[in-house]
């Protein structure tokens, strides 16, 4: 079976990203490689081995599911924590597994304790705080029914972990907020530490926090769109720029390549209409190159007369509306196009390159969105 585009991901590119944060963190902070949404689009499978060829012994995942995935692909028994969702049906697998979860509310705290009663088997936890994200975690004020409740199960939970969630940390408007983050989490672990409660790994930095802000590098850092070569946002590329190197001024490197192929070629008469609708009419004899990805494969619609695409070097635009299988180019001023060319949709070719984020930009859509909408059925091929 033939897919009719497949993704490239570079892992000479993954171990540069990986060599940069480390030299961010130092040498004795545990990188967690998040890899949530398909490895944000990357693929868990692939992304699992080149990580662990990169000397990545710890992965972060949103679900079960995705924590399942991991926990098949890797080679190395790395370490595997869930940051969110995990049905009550599904613990008593996890915690015989061994893989860690966070617990955010008692409700979950006293079901991984009673599970864990009855396997005989400790339930490895990471105690997840309510800082000012506001999504989850516990509260401040149920800081002393929270430590008394952990001193009394001591026999049945491992307390792996002290985190949370910082939010805002992607934006310099946001500093004040994120300090009064930190601020609250530090409160939490000094309170924890008087009572004498103390945690395997303290971590709360996620890709934006390593980097803006080296106070929250602690035992742990939580890396996610860094690991695959983007800068959370341009405030925080711009924040780190005075710093960078000079003779590298952008250490991340892009993992991903997008490609297909031409499909067709196809002549259009001039006054006539591409496409569905009336949204692009040729102002003049046109030839048309047929490729076929849509929407349904990730292209967004939003992209209709405005994307581009490489072929043979060259930009070629979007013309029409993008549809569910198919997008059109204009190939008019192209010289020997021929069907079964390389078409890419996002990467390099010869010495031009079309971006994620100039892909991201001309949709609306913020790198995380676009990546992590790329179909877990397109096929990824890892380049060394």
């Amino acid at each position: 079976m033939i897919a009719t585009s497949y993704l490239e991901i570079s892992a000479k590119a993954y171990r540069q990203n990986i060599r940069y944060i480390r030299s961010e963190i130092g040498p004795s902070t545990v990188i967690s490689a998040v890899v949530k949404g398909n490895a944000y689009g990357h693929g868990i499978q692939q992304m699992v081995e080149i990580a662990e060829k990169a000397g990545i012994r710890h992965f972060s995942t949103f679900s079960s599911d995705e924590a399942w995935e991991v926990f098949r692909c890797s080679k190395k028994k790395s370490e595997i924590m869930i940051l969110g969702m995990l049905y009550p049906e599904e613990m008593s697998d996890i915690i015989k597994a061994g893989i860690n979860f966070y617990v955010y509310d008692f409700r979950r705290l006293e079901l991984a304790v009673t599970i864990s009663k009855s396997l005989g088997i400790q339930a490895k936890i990471h105690i997840e705080l309510e800082t000012g994200f506001h999504r989850t975690g516990f509260e401040w004020s149920s800081r002393e029914k929270l430590a008394t409740y952990l001193k009394e199960q001591m026999d049945h939970i491992q307390l792996k972990g002290l985190c949370s969630h910082y939010a805002g940390a992607e934006s310099v408007s946001n500093f004040v907020r994120v300090k009064n983050q930190i601020e609250v989490y530090n409160n939490f672990k000094t309170y924890f530490n008087q009572k004498g409660i103390h945690f395997e790994k303290y971590h709360t930095a996620c890709s934006a926090a390593t980097l803006i802000f080296p106070e929250t590098i602690m035992d742990m850092v939580r890396i996610g769109i860094a690991g695959y070569g983007f800068w959370p946002t341009k405030e925080t590329f711009f924040a780190k720029l005075n710093s960078l190197p000079k003779a590298n001024k952008n250490p991340l490197k892009r993992l991903v390549s997008w490609k297909s192929t031409v499909m067709s070629i196809k002549p259009v008469k001039m006054g006539e209409f591409v496409g569905y609708g009336n949204s692009f009419m040729a102002l003049q004899n046109m030839r048309l190159a047929i490729v076929p990805v849509g929407y349904a494969h990730g292209y967004s619609r939003l992209l209709s007369n405005q994307g581009q695409v490489l072929i043979r070097g060259k930009f070629c635009n979007v013309v029409g509306t993008v549809t569910m299988n198919t997008i059109a180019l204009n190939i008019t001023n192209l010289k020997n196009i021929e069907v079964g060319d390389e078409v890419v949709l996002i990467g390099k070719q010869g010495n031009k390159e079309i971006t994620v984020a100039s892909f991201s930009e001309s949709t609306q859509q913020v790198n995380y969105e676009l990546l992590t909408r790329l179909p877990k059925d397109i096929p990824r091929r890892i380049i060394p």
